[in-house]
């Protein structure tokens, strides 16, 4: 129990609930997205408005979120490193409840969806791991019977397995994120007697653009919202990437029609509103438990999204579409449900957060800051900046000589997005970005040494420096 004006009930159960590849494309955001159970979720949360990743690609940023610890501490900045390989005896956001008598359970993809059975993380969790050992590109439907037809173009396929979109006539568990949810039911009847950590991790939106028939038919593909595919003004090559996660590798690369760019975006929101029915079973579920009013709710997602934006598909760059996620914190009996903030967060401080909400010990070396302040006051500010980075190449792991050839490093501040994009081996600065908060999210016009911006700016810097010093060679 936190000391102070606000607190949760004591021995406070988390139900940790994650989404993949979701921008603030959500109801309560502004966005056309349809999503009524996130809508009820936020009417009982606080809502964090300017929430962000510290990378925008699932391992790197749910390593560091787990682990309350930058990319740059941990030294994972790609998906085929696991966080334990640099990092053997580090404690995680599950692994601590565990040690403090939670019964911590993983339904569905919380760490990076690993290839293998041994790729786990068994010692965060209390029973084995219920997840899909397999890349996105395998969620395939399974139905009894012959399969219906696919209504979408196809679009090409995703990692060669299945169709890039997808439109079939098939019940909710046909796809994975369908069955993740009939699990997290089963366990949380499981647990639901004994304090609990339950952490469900969703696979959607993230492509293959494939949810369910119905999902798609909640939609006016020409009433969404139109793409501007244009790129920043000013910006320089290095801040973009090729999308090969979903335009596929240089010789095997498709390029979109106007028709596919609308189905994919169409896809998009349609995963998102699949994905949000199956959380609406998993919040039933809680209501039915009996103890809802002694567990908290937090959601996020992993990272941001474009979806042609500045020309890019996909995540992997430090644009505010990639960096920005959504995010909501319900603890039982606040006084300020369905309140938002503009307070700046990052999703390492989630860990500290529930620590701290749960009355458990400071986990040791936690790099994040508690945001009870801003839950117990929403106007409220822990800090004054948010940091994200990415490297380049985005996927530098899968080239030859498997490092970076730069880093870019992102500072958020209320006023700017400010970005040095740093060479590898020397440290030296080859390119900067400045973008100002009223041309946020767009981000169409690169202000760097802009006079007006001047004072901004040098706040940014000197905010991004004090986190990624400079190199001294």
């Amino acid at each position: 129990m936190v000391s102070g004006s606000f607190a949760a009930p004591a021995k406070t159960n988390v139900l940790f609930i994650m989404a993949d590849d979701l921008r603030p494309d959500l109801a309560t955001y502004g966005a056309p997205a349809i999503t009524p159970n996130l809508d009820r979720l936020a009417r009982r949360a606080v809502q964090f408005d300017r929430a962000y990743c510290q990378q925008a690609v699932c391992n790197p940023s749910r390593s560091s979120m787990l682990t309350g610890l930058r990319p740059d501490t941990l030294r994972v900045w790609n998906n085929s490193t696991h966080f334990r390989d640099p990092n053997p005896d580090v404690t995680t956001l599950p692994l601590h409840f565990k040690q403090h008598g939670y019964d911590t359970r993983c339904v569905g993809k919380i760490f990076h969806n690993w290839h293998t059975k041994e790729k786990g993380d068994a010692r965060s969790w209390s029973a084995p791991e219920f997840l899909h050992y397999a890349s996105h590109g395998y969620d395939a439907p399974q139905v009894t019977g012959p399969l219906p037809p696919n209504l979408a173009s196809g679009g090409g396929r995703l990692y060669t397995e299945v169709p890039l979109t997808e439109c079939r006539d098939v019940p909710d568990e046909a796809y994975y994120d369908g069955r993740v949810a009939a699990e997290a039911v089963r366990v949380l009847g499981e647990i639901k007697g004994r304090p609990f950590f339950l952490a469900v991790g969703f696979w959607k939106p993230h492509a293959s653009f494939n949810a369910p028939k119905k999902y798609w038919d909640l939609y006016d593909r020409a009433k969404l919202p139109a793409l501007n595919p244009a790129r920043a003004v000013g910006a320089p090559d290095i801040a973009h990437h090729d999308g090969r996660e979903i335009l596929g590798l240089p010789g095997q690369r498709i390029t979109p029609t106007p028709e596919l760019m609308a189905e994919m975006r169409h896809g998009y929101f349609a995963n998102i509103s699949y994905f949000d029915a199956q959380l609406g079973k998993v919040l039933d579920a809680l209501e039915r438990s009996g103890v809802a009013d002694r567990t908290i709710i937090t959601f996020a997602g992993d990272h941001g999204y474009h979806l042609g934006e500045h020309g890019q598909w996909g995540k992997t760059s430090n644009f505010e579409l990639d960096a920005r996620v959504p995010m909501l914190i319900a603890v039982p009996g606040t006084p300020h449900a369905g309140r938002r903030t503009g307070a700046l967060t990052e999703l390492i401080d989630l860990f500290p957060t529930l620590s701290a909400l749960c009355g458990l010990p400071a986990a040791p070396r936690l790099e994040g800051k508690s945001l009870v302040p801003v839950l117990a006051d929403p106007a409220a500010t822990v800090k004054p900046a948010a940091f994200t980075q990415h490297p380049r190449p985005a996927y530098y792991d899968r080239e030859p000589d498997k490092q970076p050839h730069a880093m870019g490093c992102s500072v958020r501040t209320a006023r700017v997005r400010y970005t040095e994009w740093r060479d590898w081996k020397t440290g030296a600065t080859i390119a900067r970005e400045l973008y100002e908060d009223a041309d946020e999210p767009a981000e169409t016009h690169n202000r760097i040494d802009e006079p007006r911006l001047q004072s901004a700016q040098r706040e940014a810097a000197a905010l991004l420096r004090a986190q990624f010093p400079l190199r001294k060679n």
